[in-house]
């Protein structure tokens, strides 16, 4: 598999991941009609869902994991820093989405640098 197409098909895959936090936020966390249907039936699995992310939103779960993730990675060198990188990023974009924009922006910034950070030559 060429560069260009691993390229390619990250930046879709970020894209793809990146819509469907905003349609977890816009359909699940900020509908109103989950409001009315939580307070009747909260043993649902959609009112545990919400529920559980809320918690995780106001204790700033997500954002922390990508945070601390992004610091790792950017530290270890070769493949796993890189794949670490990747994981922080997929972890950012949820976490900049969902109200922790403070944290996630700076983990998002850490795991591109990473990502695009040269290898280093030994010899």
């Amino acid at each position: 598999m060429s560069r260009r197409f691993s390229l390619l098909l990250l930046l879709v895959a970020l894209a793809l991941w990146l819509a469907a936090s905003y349609g977890l936020r816009f359909a699940l966390m900020e509908n109103g009609q989950w409001v009315g249907l939580c307070v009747d039936e909260a043993q649902r699995w959609e009112c545990r869902l919400r529920s559980g992310l809320g918690l995780l939103i106001h204790f700033r779960v997500i954002a922390w994991s990508a945070l601390l993730t992004a610091l790792v990675a950017f530290f270890v060198p070769g493949r796993v820093g890189w794949g670490l990188a990747l994981v922080a990023l997929f972890l950012a974009l949820p976490a900049l989405v969902l109200y922790s924009a403070s944290l996630a922006v700076f983990a998002l910034v850490i795991a591109a640098l990473r990502l695009v950070r040269a290898p280093r030559v030994v010899g």
